[in-house]
């Protein structure tokens, strides 16, 4: 089966040359120029990756990502104009995977575009092996599946999320800086502003454990090192 993405822009141009430029990979493009026809669209249809403008004047994208990862969990990528800090930050709490910025190379965006992809089939391929399941403590990981059960009750984690978590448990009781973090699980060079980036879905990662702030039971900050989850 092919691979399906939504793109959603009201800036005409700019949706009609991504949609080009990722038909050009063969993948399959659902365009929309409205945020409300997109949702519709989503809730009946599979996607694998979706590709949101942030500025747009009937739903912005940070609610439609939001709205978004009430239900689902693939990559999920923001097309913004604004450069502050702040707005990128706002876009990875809300579940978003990755952010660029406008004006942007439909190279640059194709290849990222291809690395949250690869990213997300590599924790939902069926690799049939025994070390695809871990346990710690009540939480328990289905890297086959891409399932993850905290006393029995799901948590609905981003491809992001997941990495991180699965990486701090195969790691457990071991100090993982965010330089590691950042490269293991995005895949990218560690640059400045990259410790913001895992710090944000550190916290977020927590929100959605339930962990009590300043005292989390699992991720744990050693505080001018890194994170860790206990043995």
């Amino acid at each position: 089966m092919g691979i399906s993405i939504l793109v959603v822009d009201d800036e005409k141009e700019i949706a009609d040359l991504v949609e080009l430029y990722l038909r050009n990979e063969n993948y399959s493009v659902d365009k929309f120029y409205s945020p409300s026809e997109a949702m519709h669209s989503i809730d009946n249809n599979k996607y694998d990756l979706a590709l949101l403008d942030v500025m747009m004047p009937e739903m912005d994208g940070f609610t439609l990502c939001k709205k978004i990862r009430e239900k689902y969990n693939f990559p999920v990528i923001m097309l913004t104009a604004k450069v502050e800090e702040l707005d990128k930050i706002t876009g990875l709490t809300l579940g978003a995977d990755d952010y660029i910025t406008k004006p942007f190379s439909p190279l640059e965006m194709v290849a990222r575009v291809k690395a949250q992809l690869r990213r997300f089939t590599r924790y939902n391929e069926g690799a049939q092996q025994s070390n695809d399941i871990l346990e710690v403590s009540g939480l328990v990981m289905n890297r086959t599946t891409h399932h993850c059960t905290l006393n029995e009750t799901p948590l609905m984690l981003t491809p992001i999320e997941f990495s991180i978590l699965w990486l701090l448990c195969e790691n457990r009781g071991q100090v993982i800086n965010s330089e590691k973090l950042f490269q293991e699980v995005w895949g990218e060079k560690y640059f400045a502003g990259s410790n913001n980036t895992v710090m944000v879905h550190i916290r977020h990662l927590r929100e959605k454990m339930k962990e009590p702030p300043g005292n989390p039971r699992f991720i744990k900050t050693v505080w001018g090192v890194g994170y860790k989850i206990e043995k």
